[in-house]
């Protein structure tokens, strides 16, 4: 069985989803799972949603009308009849999504979020799976959230693997053609949990583990995996082929082509993942797999923006020991701050870390009790696998460079 992964801009309108159907009968969909993402910027749009109904529980509704219309907007461009089912069932999926808003009681934001974030996977795959069956393809529709269990860590839930590979295997048969949902989960209770943003394609790992997939394809609007984001970066080049470990070095350090968690269970089984183009199915794109280092050999350029930078040092100019690395440490993972750099010198220490949970002033509070803290906000953190000394000197050019760390393969910038 193969497994198929059509994140958001692939499906972003009509043309998007008939462009789905002339990928699969070009490369083949038979024995085919496909996890398919939320239809374009709808997870930014819902995130919007969830803002407003916390800040007034009526507010919301004119944001979630937009959801709403630009769903019935492209099915109204695939389906020709305006009677057909489709539009009822995501017409009860939406007021679904409307009586949480009505009957919820908790305060707790995450908990909000995995329960209104999920609806733009639902209704994505519903609207496809009709129009599959509509031209003939003939599919099953599977929710996730029945397959994939988890705990309660709301908007970054850890898979329960044991009973998510029995759910799997007994309700997948392998000559069927699947979709279902990326980023989704479900706990104990049966509420809805997400895997992280991006959790797609770890969703498509997850199917790929559990069914023993031969492969696992990532559909994307590029060639492949590129030895940096073109947006970010230019002249960048198509990366043929890249290790495990290369792989999941890079996501690591956050390239955004393949999520950090998906690469784990693919390597534990030596399954081959593929990332290709949506727009040319017939290129061979990238291919990760077991072999060694990257082709062709050249520097890999990684960036994340909107970091938080802080320097520590103790209030008696007394030195930085274990006792207060540790301290700091707990104080990190307590406020849930997703590290990425850390330095340290005999008086001083430096962190570089995603503010996810919007904690950072809990945070600070609780260092300057016992900190000299300097704290630069909003900064970017740029990583080079693979550096020289051309790649490093172009990059810094123009930036102040507020942190800077070299090892073998790998240099980290954090710069203003």
């Amino acid at each position: 069985m193969q497994v198929f992964k059509f994140g958001g801009a692939s499906v972003k309108d009509a043309n998007g989803v008939k462009n789905v159907v002339k990928v699969l009968e070009k490369v083949g969909y038979k024995n085919t799972l496909i996890v398919v993402s939320a239809m374009g910027k709808t997870t930014n749009a819902l995130e919007v949603v969830i803002e407003k109904y916390l800040q007034d529980n009526n507010n919301y509704k004119s944001e979630l009308d937009h959801v709403i219309n630009y769903h019935e907007e492209i099915m109204i461009d695939l389906f020709l009849n305006k009677q057909h089912q489709v539009f009822n069932v995501i017409h009860d999926l939406f007021n679904e999504l409307i009586q949480f808003f009505k009957s919820n009681k908790s305060p707790n934001y995450n908990f909000i979020y995995d329960q209104v974030i999920g609806y733009g996977e639902l209704v994505s795959t519903t609207i496809i799976s009709f129009y599959l069956n509509e031209l003939h393809l003939k599919n099953t529709w599977l929710d996730v959230r029945n397959c994939i269990k988890t705990d309660s860590y709301y908007r970054r839930a850890n898979v329960n693997w044991d009973i998510t590979q029995n759910n799997i295997i007994n309700k997948i048969d392998k000559e069927t053609l699947y979709i279902t949902q990326g980023f989704l989960g479900s706990d104990n209770n049966n509420f809805t949990t997400t895997l992280g943003r991006e959790g797609s394609d770890y969703t498509a790992a997850i199917f790929g583990y559990c069914l023993n997939a031969e492969s696992v394809t990532i559909w994307k609007d590029v060639p492949g995996v590129l030895n940096g984001d073109p947006r970010h970066f230019k002249n960048t080049q198509l990366l043929n082929t890249i290790s495990y470990t290369e792989a999941i070095e890079l996501a690591f350090y956050g390239a955004s082509v393949i999520h950090p968690k998906t690469l784990q269970p693919l390597q534990r089984k030596e399954i081959p993942l593929h990332v290709k183009s949506f727009l040319k199915p017939e290129n061979k794109g990238t291919t990760v797999n077991k072999s060694q280092g990257i082709e062709p050999n050249i520097p890999c350029f990684i960036l994340k923006q909107k970091q938080v930078l802080l320097s520590l040092s103790t209030l008696d100019f007394s030195y930085i020991v274990e006792e207060n690395i540790s301290e700091i440490f707990n104080l990190l993972a307590l406020y849930k701050m997703k590290v990425d750099v850390i330095q340290n010198s005999a008086i001083s220490f430096s962190v570089c870390f995603e503010n996810t949970y919007n904690n950072l002033e809990k945070l600070l509070l609780h260092l300057k009790a016992k900190f000299k803290v300097e704290c630069f906000e909003n900064v970017s953190l740029y990583t080079i696998r693979h550096y020289d000394e051309t790649s490093i000197k172009n990059l810094e050019k123009d930036k102040t460079v507020l942190l800077k760390q070299l090892f073998q393969k790998t240099v980290q910038i954090v710069t203003q």
